[in-house]
């Protein structure tokens, strides 16, 4: 069997994965506040500093709480999914892809996952691996 006919039986529905890959989209898209005494009304300049990473930002805690409102198990994938991604294990290793998931903890997986950088282009592989892909659940939702 190739590994490429390898597919792992999830606990972490495609749904809720493409919903965290929304997420960390959206944190991924921040920048630097290029001109932090703007006075410039947002539809003069595009809404360009919705993009720019504030301290009063709800996206980093969205992606936070959406990471740790998931069961141990689906935290475990979520992570190996992002390895998988990332190219760091095939689904053939996928058993020891989630025992190092496990290495992490509960506690630290949200932070963990916020702090990888591309952390949703990796995810989005993974899932394309599967057979799911972002077409399909932006087209549902």
């Amino acid at each position: 069997m190739a590994e490429t006919d390898i597919k792992p039986s999830l606990t972490l529905s495609p749904e809720r994965a493409f919903a965290i890959l929304m997420k960390a989209r959206e944190f991924d898209e921040k920048v630097e506040v290029s001109d932090p005494d703007s006075g410039s009304n947002p539809s003069d300049d595009n809404a360009v500093d919705v993009l720019e990473e504030t301290p009063d930002d709800p996206t980093y805690d969205e992606l936070i709480a959406a990471v740790d409102g998931l069961n141990d198990d689906e935290q475990l994938d979520l992570i190996a999914l992002i390895w998988v991604g990332r190219g760091d294990f095939g689904f053939a290793e996928w058993q020891e892809a989630r025992a190092g998931a496990a290495d992490i903890g509960r506690a630290r997986a949200p932070r963990y996952v916020a702090g990888i950088p591309m952390v949703s282009d990796y995810l989005e592989e993974a899932m394309s691996q599967l057979g799911h892909t972002m077409g399909e659940y932006l087209d549902e939702h």
